[in-house]
């Protein structure tokens, strides 16, 4: 038996992503320097909010979050999010060896824009890009009609770019200039 309502799970999945990745202050957290939070101290600021928020509330949000977005640390004391952050801080990844292409969904609107300044991480700690045209198209297909761009990972790592991938299968670099994408083909819509 479920412990919350799927309502009420994607309420909460977008609240911890709000104060785990932006805005820490709004539930007067403090992030550590890796953006860990003690798992007690979340939960009782939590329950100031919605006091039916319990352990096994927020294990069972982390475990069937779609994206995978949260993590808790091994012994279940921590809690944070994989990536996505805009406060400063530390992710402590090693850098790693990217497939040939990694792939980047955007919608058709900034198309233009992306063409000529790159894909930029914005107010991110970096650029999010994906293993599967599959990911890239429901990311891209948030905010208009989708388009997949496929990114030349090894040709940007061999020019000395670093990539990175979080535990949910992210992966991660600074920025991805124009002549490091190309548009993919019937993959729009």
């Amino acid at each position: 038996m479920k412990p919350i309502s799927d309502q009420a799970c994607t309420k909460l999945s977008k609240l911890l992503s709000l104060v785990l990745r932006h805005h820490p202050e709004r539930l007067k957290l403090k992030l550590d320097a890796y953006g860990w939070v003690a798992t007690d101290e979340l939960l009782q600021k939590l329950q100031t909010r919605q006091a039916n928020v319990t352990l096994e509330v927020l294990q069972y949000v982390v475990r069937t979050n779609a994206k995978q977005r949260f993590a808790f640390n091994a012994d279940g004391t921590k809690i944070r999010a994989n990536q996505g952050h805009s406060v400063k801080l530390k992710l402590d990844l090693e850098p790693i060896l990217p497939p040939p292409e990694l792939y980047h969904g955007t919608a058709q609107k900034y198309l233009s824009s992306i063409e000529t300044a790159g894909i930029q991480k914005r107010n991110r700690h970096h650029v999010h890009l994906s293993a599967t045209k599959a990911t890239a198209k429901t990311v891209g297909a948030r905010h208009g009609v989708p388009v997949i761009l496929i990114v030349k990972a090894q040709q940007m790592q061999a020019a000395g770019y670093q990539f990175y991938r979080t535990a949910n299968d992210v992966w991660l670099t600074e920025a991805v200039p124009p002549r490091f994408f190309y548009k993919a083909e019937n993959e729009k819509g």
